[in-house]
């Protein structure tokens, strides 16, 4: 086996399941990192006790709150990363979202790219990983189309390349009744494998566990079927799965990464691997991570953070919660995610606060079992049952802005002593967690996980009025609507406010820019400190939006791939 490669790609989530396709194929060597397996395609993936009481599919690493607290992260180690249990839904960011956006909790800073810059790169993103859409009629615009439903969605230059998902009977009621209050609402972006023309040939069986579910029959356009198992099987592709990345090793001079150590999970040993160019897209909080423990004396504080300290630093994942709008009416929807609203996003209605909300979509997925942990003791599942079928629930998100001391730190170890790691049974797939449903454990791969509370995860909440706002807007208008006689956070029965453990929409640890004073990458997300290493995740985000992250990341990827293509390995 090679020990040499033209480029290495740590991680297969998002950035880097796409980083990985579009280099191998264009013929580049490269190999591929994964720290965890497989996900097994098996009827619990489908099981909701299993996926959201029994966390599966979740890792037992332990890590620590910002007071030193157990933290117990939602984070899956799979080949395909979080993209293996996302909601699919894949948005654009706004174009007003890469420059300066003033909010009622502070600033949301510019990036070095535009929204130009990344167009033709979230039509190459819409196009693999099989995104449905809509933008109506509307008249051309200058670069290509508009948006007839959403008057926030900016140009593109191709429409979507698949049909938007209809409505079933509730959420269509719904939409009409919000639509003639003169909301205005849009097609959600999906990327899931749907044929509404030809169902027998579909893929996605439009199923009632999709957010959050691993995908039973792979209808799901994650980063595993539509990137790696798309080139795990090239001659110039080697993924190694259940490789758990240790630190990243430099040359004497610090300049530049030149290995890359590893520790096995099936044969528990350490080994080094060497490439021209090295990648780390293991996520918004393990790249992180993982810059930290390949601190040296070249690099005390961790690679790339030399010149600005911001390593770790202006962790993001939105401020969100669920709503659940109950009423009489009995819904029988399966799959709801199919329209959302933006008319909140850009500014509050009410010219005395104007500051930008967020937005406003339903929820994909929803069953009683959801609410078993939060509901008060005894309270009978047939309450639970009849509640869920009363129920339409919604997600709202609002934009949390960067914060130095909202970070990714390293406690109880020096870098050496951090880099020490357990081979264990990966939850849920080697037998940790068995189900509930079964009792059966299942056999696989073991994976390499992190010390017990080596990583920190400190985060103190911010732009909260305008979230609590948001929330006010959209309760006041689904009872203009007539569709909820009582609105309950969810979280009063399910957790289902993305607590800090809910690491699915993570970013901004290695933030991009043009200064090396204050930004870990630069346009092209290279490290400033270092000429060969890039960082291609959601760490690279100047700012979260109020969108889901998946394919901006994706697009940008992408955009990654272009320039390491042409002017770098060339």
């Amino acid at each position: 086996m090679a020990t040499h490669y033209e480029a290495i790609i740590i991680g297969t989530g998002a950035g880097g399941g796409t980083l990985a396709h579009r280099l191998a194929k264009a013929g580049k060597q490269i190999l591929i990192l994964e720290r965890g397996p497989f996900l097994p395609q098996e009827k619990l993936n489908w099981s909701t006790s299993a996926v959201f009481l029994d966390n599966r599919y979740h890792t037992k690493e332990t890590w620590q709150d910002k007071d030193g607290k157990p933290l117990h992260p939602q984070q899956a180690y799979f080949v395909g990363g979080q993209t293996k249990v996302y909601g699919a839904a894949m948005f654009r960011m706004r174009a007003e979202d890469f420059g300066v956006i003033r909010h009622k909790g502070g600033i949301s800073p510019a990036w070095p790219i535009s929204y130009a810059d990344l167009e033709p790169y979230y039509n190459q993103a819409e196009e693999l990983f099989h995104v449905h859409g809509d933008l109506g009629s509307a008249p051309a615009v200058p670069g290509g189309y508009g948006s007839s439903f959403d008057p926030t969605e900016p140009f593109h230059s191709k429409p979507y390349p698949y049909p938007a998902f209809t409505n079933e009977p509730r959420m269509q009621l719904i939409e009409d009744a919000v639509r003639k209050l003169g909301v205005n609402t849009f097609p959600i972006p999906l990327g899931l494998k749907r044929n509404e023309a030809d169902p027998v040939a579909s893929k996605c069986v439009r199923c009632d566990t999709c957010d959050g579910y691993p995908c039973l029959v792979h209808a799901k356009s994650d980063a595993d079927i539509n990137c790696i198992r798309e080139i795990m099987s090239l001659p110039n592709v080697t993924l190694m799965t259940g490789t758990r990345v240790l630190r990243l090793l430099t040359n004497t001079t610090g300049t530049a990464v030149t290995e890359v150590e590893v520790l096995h999970a099936d044969s528990n040993a350490t080994a080094t691997y060497s490439a021209d160019i090295f990648a780390l897209c293991a996520g918004a909080i393990n790249s992180a991570v993982v810059l930290l423990q390949s601190a040296n004396d070249k690099h005390p504080r961790g690679l790339a953070n030399n010149l600005s300290d911001q390593v770790g630093r202006n962790f993001m994942y939105h401020q969100a919660d669920a709503l659940l709008a109950i009423t009489t009416d009995t819904n029988t929807d399966s799959y709801t995610k199919t329209w959302g609203t933006n008319d909140f996003y850009l500014q509050d209605p009410d010219p005395s606060y104007p500051y930008p909300l967020g937005q406003v979509q339903p929820v994909g997925s929803f069953h009683h079992e959801m609410m078993k942990s939060d509901a008060p003791p005894l309270t009978p599942g047939f309450v639970l049952e009849t509640m869920k079928h009363r129920a339409v629930p919604w997600w709202l998100t609002t934009e949390d802005l960067p914060a130095p001391d909202n970070r990714v730190t390293l406690v109880n170890a020096t870098p050496n002593e951090a880099i020490a790691s357990e081979i264990s049974q990966q939850p849920g797939v080697a037998g940790v967690h068995g189900s509930s449903d079964t009792g059966l454990y299942n056999e696989s791969a073991s994976v390499a996980v992190a010390p017990q509370g080596c990583i920190r995860l400190s985060y103190t909440p911010n732009n909260v009025e305008s979230f609590n706002r948001l929330k006010d807007r959209w309760v006041t208008t689904l009872k203009q609507a007539g569709h909820a006689d009582m609105h309950l956070p969810l979280s009063a029965y399910f957790k289902k406010r993305i607590p800090l453990e809910g690491v699915g929409h993570q970013n901004g640890t290695c933030r991009m820019g043009n200064d090396p004073a204050t930004s870990v990458l630069d346009s092209h997300c290279k490290a400033h400190d270092l000429d060969n290493l890039y960082v291609v995740d959601a760490s690279c985000f100047p700012s979260a939006s109020a969108v889901n992250p998946s394919l901006t990341i994706i697009a940008n990827a992408l955009r990654v791939g272009d320039h390491l293509l042409t002017e770098r390995l060339k």
